[in-house]
Order: C-alpha cells, then structure tokens, then sequence
C-alpha cells in the first residue's frame, strides 16, 4: 500500500527483454538506501517486486500482464519515473490509499501553466471516469492527485509548484501516456451498492 507521495523520480537505466516481460534497471539513490530483494515498490504507478538492489539502482522485472495494462512497456532507457517505498503503519498518510494497480492508461491532453501552479486534462475511458469524483483523489502515475474537474472523455487535474518538481509531472507533454489508478473507496463502495441491490 502507498500513499501517492512520490519520494523521488528514479531514471530508467536499463531495459531488457526477459522471459517475454521487460527487466528495468532505476538508478535511485534515495529509495534504494532502506530497500531490499523482496521488498514492493511503487514504479510511476504501478507496483512492482524489487529483484536485486545494489550501486544506488534497483531492478525490477514487469510480467506481461503488467505490460499490457501500464505504459511499463513504453518507457526507454533516460526516461524519468516516479518513485515511492510502501507506507510504514507508523507514517502519515498524506495522499490517499494507492495499491499500485493500475486501471488503465491515459493520455495527458492539455499542459498549461496556471502561475503558480499547471493545469493538466487527461483523456481516459467512460470504465475509468465512474469511478471519478470532482475533488476526489485519483492517482496519476503514482502520484495522488484532486479532480479539478471533469469532462465527457477525460479529468482535469491543478498541480502545486512541489508536485510540479518532485515527480514526472513536468516532463508531460500533449499526448504523454500515464498510469491512472481510481479511489479504492470508489471501487469497494460500487461493489457494495451492487451487493445491496
């Protein structure tokens, strides 16, 4: 479980192909300090199993089915990606509950500076906006983030300075792919209402 503070943003050193998935190395410096083999790890949204750690990098090997439903399959060696160890009992939760379990992959629409901060709309599918709320939390590539808004095909996002410069958020261009996650709320709570009909 995460919380969708980002902790650092990790670069892609390495990609492989490997038993028809992809080894990724991350050169990380801060969240390979308290990382070990075993150990899950938040990967620009998607939570992944770390397979080996050492020299300030981790690696992690994304399965098929990680290719198919996440944007892992398109990332390339250089490319920057938002990083975040799973929350301790202990911590705060600043963001919301994230699982790392991506829904669905979206494509970032509209970057436009909104001084201080940016505004980002995404695109997405009709499967993924039942499940969004106007205020509610939504995370985008691990990132928890507010619905500013909400439109026929896709969500609107305000981004603060900080997260502007602590995650990949700046790195968006128009038609940049990134992974969505809804509210876990939002998924339990339909599954109830169904039961109860």
């Amino acid at each position: 479980m995460f919380t969708g503070l980002v902790e650092e943003v990790g670069v892609i050193e390495e990609i492989e192909p490997h038993d028809g998935g992809r080894r990724i190395v991350v050169s990380a410096p801060v969240v390979v300090t308290d990382l070990a083999i075993g150990d899950s790890i938040n990967l620009s949204g998607c939570c992944q199993t770390v397979v080996a750690v050492g020299d300030g990098q981790f690696t992690v090997v994304a399965v098929p089915e990680t290719l198919r439903r996440t944007h892992l399959g398109s990332l390339v060696e250089g490319d920057p990606v938002n990083l975040e160890r799973p929350v301790r009992l202990m911590d705060r939760l600043g963001g919301h509950l994230v699982q790392g379990h991506v829904d669905a992959v979206g494509r970032v629409r509209t970057v436009r500076e909104e001084p201080p901060g940016w505004w980002l709309e995404i695109t997405t599918d009709a499967e993924v906006l039942r499940y969004v709320a106007l205020k509610g939390s939504i995370a985008v590539d691990g990132t928890s983030l507010t619905v500013a808004g909400i439109e026929e095909d896709g969500f609107s996002v305000a981004i603060v300075p900080h997260t502007w410069q602590a995650t990949v958020c700046r790195h968006y261009r128009p038609g940049s792919e990134v992974n969505l996650e809804v509210d876990l709320i939002a998924r339990y709570l339909e599954r109830l209402v169904q039961e109860a009909r």
